[in-house]
């Protein structure tokens, strides 16, 4: 492929992959927005609220193993489109919910499809960007976390208060079966085309017990991912009930909670998103941990000022408080899976990335909101979200830690 037409080629595929990634955050947290309306209705207990936002997660997690695995060995974008497909239909479906595995079991279907993406879709874009370009690419295409969160709490609040929260499942689901058609427009790289190792895109996969005794070999690979387990158990609770908090402590109404938050969501989160990605690629020239430094380091800037955020009740605090604390999280993106992803040769990306997104989130937020819940049952929502900071200092040390590895592995 010519350079020209590989850069266009790089390009298109890099703007439909986040375009969908920002849909794909809008379906999965337009249910967090939502809670306290659907609480009202269908009288679901936190803990209930919790394991339904957690149904998503603990598909997503066990089906990602199996996709990360497809993706290995079939063409991604085929598999990615019919991800998208399902997820979209089993958003809208959720606005059907008269009970609570009624919620339950379309928000699995959600976790389904979307693994299929999640699990293939950096590694298209890591063959697409060389390595001193690459935690820009994957700072873009991260950036739709931010935003699609953003989105689907602002979309979630305005469309309950003004059709009831049902209408926010349907308005946000359905239009993504025509997006999933954008995907098979992708052209599909080689793998391994943008590292520069000899031969490394033309190796064939190893088995899948051999790749998973590699990876569990690889201890940069392996610490990373569990610093990225409580970042993302932190990630999550806050997250997920953050509009909850605001409503009951803060004393807004839904629409109100949700426009606050999605707002310092989608700004706070791009800028992280984007300075974490920049400064990893520009602090390359001076260490090649520095997408470790950068992560480690902002993971114990945040803790202190996430517990600013829940503990103040004057706006003039505690909101600049949530978009400091918010900044430091997302600004771990980039980073995080610029590490993930380049620590593991391009044969077993998606197995890697698979694996990574199996711990995280079954160890993450597929139990962090629950966790919260139940504890908020017992203790209130307060002293139920101090956790989280608690997490995010774990995380910095895991991180930091692995910094040791990276020569040895």
């Amino acid at each position: 492929m010519a350079r020209g037409d590989h850069a266009r080629a790089a390009r298109w595929a890099l703007a439909v992959l986040t375009f969908i990634n920002f849909l794909n955050y809008i379906d999965r947290y337009v249910l967090a927005s939502v809670f306290e309306p659907i609480k009202r209705e269908l009288h679901f207990s936190d803990s209930e609220l919790g394991w339904t936002l957690s149904a998503f997660m603990i598909a997503y997690s066990l089906t990602s193993p199996v996709f990360g695995r497809l993706g290995d060995l079939f063409t991604r974008k085929y598999l990615i489109a019919a991800g998208v497909a399902v997820w979209s239909l089993a958003t809208a479906g959720a606005g059907l919910a008269r009970t609570f595995w009624q919620m339950f079991f379309p928000r699995s279907l959600v976790g389904i499809g979307e693994a299929s993406y999640a699990t293939m879709a950096p590694g298209i874009i890591t063959d697409y960007y060389e390595e001193k370009r690459r935690g820009r690419a994957l700072a873009v295409f991260y950036a739709a976390i931010p935003a699609g969160s953003a989105l689907g709490f602002v979309l979630g609040g305005y469309l309950s208060e003004l059709y009831g929260w049902r209408s926010a499942f349907f308005v946000v689901g359905l239009p993504g079966v025509a997006l999933a058609l954008l995907t098979l427009a992708i052209r599909e790289p080689q793998r391994g085309a943008a590292d520069s190792a000899a031969g490394s895109a033309a190796a064939a996969p190893p088995t899948l017990i051999e790749t998973y005794r590699i990876l569990w070999r690889n201890r940069l690979y392996r610490f990373v991912s569990v610093g990225f387990v409580a970042y993302t158990f932190a990630l999550g609770g806050l997250v997920g009930w953050m509009p909850a908090f605001l409503e009951r402590y803060d004393g807004m109404r839904t629409a109100e909670a949700n426009q606050v938050f999605g707002a310092m969501t989608v700004v706070s989160g791009f800028l992280g998103t984007f300075a974490g990605g920049f400064l990893g690629d520009y602090l390359l020239r001076y260490t090649r941990n520095s997408y470790l430094w950068v992560s480690g380091l902002c993971m114990f800037a945040g803790a202190p000022v996430a517990v600013v955020a829940l503990a103040a009740r004057t706006p003039s605090v505690f909101l600049p408080a949530i978009f400091l604390a918010e900044f430091f999280l997302f600004l771990n993106t980039g980073p995080l899976n610029a590490v993930v992803l380049g620590s593991v040769a391009p044969g077993i990306r998606s197995t890697a990335m698979a694996v990574n997104i199996f711990f995280i989130h079954a160890l993450g937020d597929a139990i962090s909101p629950p966790i919260i819940g139940m504890l908020s049952d017992r203790a209130g929502l307060f002293r139920a979200t101090l956790i989280a900071p608690v997490f995010m200092l774990a995380s910095g040390a895991v991180l930091l830690y692995a910094i040791r590895f990276r020569a040895a592995d």
